[in-house]
């Protein structure tokens, strides 16, 4: 039984007869779109740095620490959101995702800026990492036949919230007087303010809307045996203690993590790049608007990718689609680094298809994840998988900012040349890893209690 006592209680969520389980991909949606807001925190930078009179370095902590505390509280709370279901989980993350842009609306109100940080950042961010896991694991019980359809749906939400959330944002801000060079910082602060209340709505739609199959439920049509009779899809359950004993979790770990650092290669400073390919194609006015046009494309081909290549995966199977997202992700850097200067086309192609491998990179991870380990505990082993991305998102820019600022003497895209030479080598390690992943071991499987457990919490 579930240890969440009264209304968030995985009891009171058990779907009856009859319930769509294509509602749950909704109740997904609302959660992951509104926490993919943090990939448009550059949309305050500006006026935060004026109206408070801030640095650069110090308008970017908000989003680093929400990142930082992603990771971590995926990590740490995994378990928890596992055995206390998603109802309980969706609220939490809901509450605290809300509560840290109230808490920042507050400190810019008092000019307090540190309370900016410890909300959007701290607090914030631990709703982004409970709200990021909360419900593959639901998603992944109610789609055992397409499991990488129902998260690439989900997670394709973390990668188009920023489209929303980007125009929103600035016309909110233009509207209180929150922009220009002497922005009103209570108009910011009305700004955080609206933001917290209105998410607080959205997201409380998906945790009242989201149900769990009854123990014996399953697709109409579909078979188990023949679903657990492919290769890489085990017959058992791991736990997530015993899951990170095994070389498949640090396997996927490397995986994830090179993956993700070559396409935040690209994405992390995707317009400056576009304009040192492009420098002496275009006028100045011209090259920027299209940088900046060419970081929108990058950012549509980010959520698309969560949900076409993982899509896909079902039908060819996880281990064969990393090898497209990592082997022809290599080969898409060596076109670009040799034949993308000057040419558009191959340019275009070839950075699209890099950042489209990269959101379903995070979209593929629970299916297979799920294959190996079974769907006892997924979303706790997710969420310790999900600290390769913490570490992605310091090193992929690390690696591109330094060896960019230590070629500053050089011109056109030449400057990234050896930033791009290191992201083939990562991406083939990572080739290497996904071919050395073999089925998990019987020793680390779960005994049948461990079946019963889940079945016990799921009634």
């Amino acid at each position: 039984m579930s240890g969440t006592p009264g209304f968030l209680s995985r009891e009171r969520i058990v779907a009856p007869p009859g319930w769509s389980r294509w509602l749950v991909p909704p109740a997904a949606l609302s959660i992951h779109l509104a926490i993919g807001q943090v990939y448009a925190w550059s949309a305050f930078k500006g006026s935060l740095e004026k109206g408070l009179d801030i640095s650069g370095v110090l308008s970017a902590l908000p989003f680093t620490l929400g990142i930082v505390m992603l990771g971590i509280s995926a990590a740490v709370f995994g378990t928890k959101v596992d055995t206390n279901g998603p109802r309980w989980a969706m609220a939490v993350a809901s509450a605290c995702f809300a509560t840290g842009f109230l808490v920042s609306a507050l400190g810019i109100w008092l000019g307090q800026y540190w309370l900016v940080v410890v909300g959007y950042g701290g607090i914030g961010g631990i709703g982004l990492g409970i709200g990021y896991i909360s419900p593959v694991s639901t998603l992944i019980k109610w789609f055992p036949d397409r499991p990488g359809l129902a998260t690439g749906i989900a997670i394709m939400g973390f990668g188009g919230g920023a489209l929303i959330a980007n125009p929103w944002t600035a016309s909110m801000l233009s509207a209180f007087g929150a922009t220009g060079n002497d922005p009103n910082p209570n108009g910011i602060a009305l700004a955080f303010l609206i933001h917290g209340v209105v998410y607080a709505v959205f997201m409380t739609m998906g945790w009242l809307l989201i149900r769990v199959p009854a123990a014996d439920w399953k697709p109409a049509g579909w078979d188990p045996a023949k679903q657990k009779a492919r290769a890489m899809v085990s017959t058992a359950s791991v736990s997530a203690a015993n899951a990170i004993k095994t070389p498949q979790f640090w396997l996927l770990w490397i995986v994830l993590c090179f993956n993700v650092t070559a396409g935040i290669g690209i994405l992390e400073k995707a317009n400056p790049i576009y304009q040192d390919f492009f420098r002496d194609a275009s006028p100045a006015q011209t090259l920027a608007a299209a940088a900046t046009a060419f970081v929108s494309i990058l950012s549509l081909a980010n959520m698309l990718g969560r949900f076409v290549w993982s899509t896909v995966s079902d039908l060819i199977g996880r281990k064969n689609i990393y090898r497209l997202y990592l082997g022809v992700g290599a080969l898409l850097y060596l076109a670009l680094t040799f034949i993308g200067e000057g040419n558009k086309a191959v340019f275009l192609i070839c950075t699209m298809l890099i950042l489209s491998f990269y959101g379903a990179g995070f979209s593929t991870i629970p299916a297979y994840l799920r294959d190996l380990f079974g769907t006892y505990q997924v979303g706790a082993i997710h969420g310790r998988l999900l600290t390769a991305w913490s570490t992605a998102g310091v090193l992929g820019p690390i690696i591109v900012n330094a060896i960019a600022d230590a070629r500053s003497d050089v011109a056109g895209p030449s400057k990234y040349t050896p930033a791009f030479l290191v992201m083939i080598v990562l991406l083939v390690l990572g080739f290497v890893a996904n071919e050395l992943v073999r089925p998990v071991a019987d020793k680390w499987h779960e005994p049948e209690r461990a079946a019963r457990s889940e079945e016990e919490a799921r009634t």
